[in-house]
């Protein structure tokens, strides 16, 4: 319930009971433009902007500054140039938006925050895509927003955050106050504890798989669109977790991509069990045994108007059919029964629209839907972005 306590503050849901106080006095936004006059700023957990534009015309959407009828696009230019000194972000105030990576979007969300001079920002799940370096870049921005005297609530799932950057801690659980404490009361365990109901001290429980015989075996994997793949090689064998790692641009998201499919190959092989393969298009990539968790859930996983039964069978549609190839909804609703008891996914129904549930159960959905493909290859791009300890 974090983000949607925050959604009622910066009145993108109304309040059916209780009050919210600021600066002493009752308040009731009608919405973010009024909250945001108010001086309440809130940075999303999953990224809202308009990717075809630049980055000046994202930070002062719906806000142009003007020179008579016109917008005085060079004091846009300066003002958000001044902006994205303060925080050290390397972007030019007229890159397009939408051709930056997942992290400096990110960033410009946070700049845009702290430009409208507010006296309270929210940051949920502001690090979920930013390396150490630009953790850091932040957190720097945020003790000078607190010097400043601006108040910051901060919403993470990572505790090393929690202790480093914040004075006090809220829990909440199932929608519920849990307990509140000043940092230097408490410790993670006791956090955690907290969030999940219960000691957790098997965090990272030992692996019981036995890596066997190589069954893909990717040599000089290079790609053409850019950000482009250049000579990546690698071998992945059957019951082995692979790790790939690197900083932020250094393709990993690309990479995984060009296997699945969903970017041209422009040289190199994928060997698959022996035998050469390559995909023109995802569907071949799935029909193939593979399956491709993506980074960006929002923009690439889901279908937010469709509910979560729909979402669940999408990559398996003929387990649902009956002989003649009509959908059958019985079907449908057992198997998307499997999977929400099989992930422990907190939903009303299955007729819920995915958009409507949290990021970590939305992560659920869709890992799920992959799981009912039965892959023999599961590729997962950062699965654990915006989840808490216990999911």
């Amino acid at each position: 319930g974090k983000s949607t306590l925050m959604k009622c503050l910066f009145g993108l849901y109304s309040i059916d009971a209780g009050e919210i106080r600021f600066e002493g006095e009752p308040v009731s936004f009608s919405g973010p433009l009024d909250a945001l006059k108010r001086g309440i700023s809130m940075v999303q957990q999953e990224l809202d902007q308009v990717p075809e534009r630049n980055v000046m015309e994202n930070v002062f959407l719906g806000r142009y500054p003007r020179r008579g009828p016109f917008i005085d696009e060079q004091r846009m230019y300066l003002d958000t140039l001044e902006v994205l000194k303060h925080l050290s972000i390397p972007v030019n105030p007229r890159d397009i938006t939408g051709k930056l990576s997942v992290s400096v979007r990110q960033l410009i969300e946070i700049a845009k925050a702290i430009s409208y001079g507010s006296k309270v920002i929210v940051l949920d799940e502001p690090t979920s895509s930013l390396t150490e370096v630009e953790t850091k870049l932040l957190f720097d921005a945020i003790r000078r927003l607190t010097a400043d005297g601006c108040g910051v609530i901060y919403i993470s799932h990572k505790l090393g955050e929690v202790f480093e950057i914040c004075d006090r801690v809220t829990v909440l659980r199932d929608g519920m106050f849990v307990t509140c404490k000043d940092v230097k009361d408490v410790t993670a365990d006791q956090i955690i504890a907290a969030m999940v109901n219960r000691p957790l001290t098997n965090r990272y429980p030992p692996k019981a798989n036995r890596p066997g015989e190589v069954v893909l075996r990717v040599e000089n994997l290079s790609s053409y669109y850019p950000p482009q793949v250049k000579n990546v090689s690698f071998e992945l064998r059957a019951g082995e977790i692979l790790g790939i790692s690197g900083l932020v641009g250094s393709r990993r998201t690309e990479l995984v991509e060009t296997i699945f499919g969903y970017r041209r190959k422009a040289g190199g092989r994928i060997v698959y069990k022996g035998k050469e393969l390559t995909f023109r298009h995802t569907s071949g990539a799935i029909r193939h045994g593979f399956s491709l968790v993506t980074e960006e859930r929002r923009a690439s996983g889901f279908f937010p108007m469709l509910n979560i039964r729909e979402n669940t069978i999408i990559a398996s549609l003929r387990k649902c059919m009956n002989r003649l190839g009509f959908l059958q909804n019985s079907r449908a609703a057992a198997i998307t029964k499997q999977s929400i008891d099989a992930l422990n996914i907190k939903t009303p129904s299955q007729r819920t629209l995915i958009r409507d549930l949290s990021g970590g159960n939305q992560q659920k959905v869709i890992l799920g839907r992959w799981l009912l493909t039965g892959p023999d290859v599961l590729l997962l791009d950062e699965p654990t972005r915006g989840i808490d300890v216990g999911a």
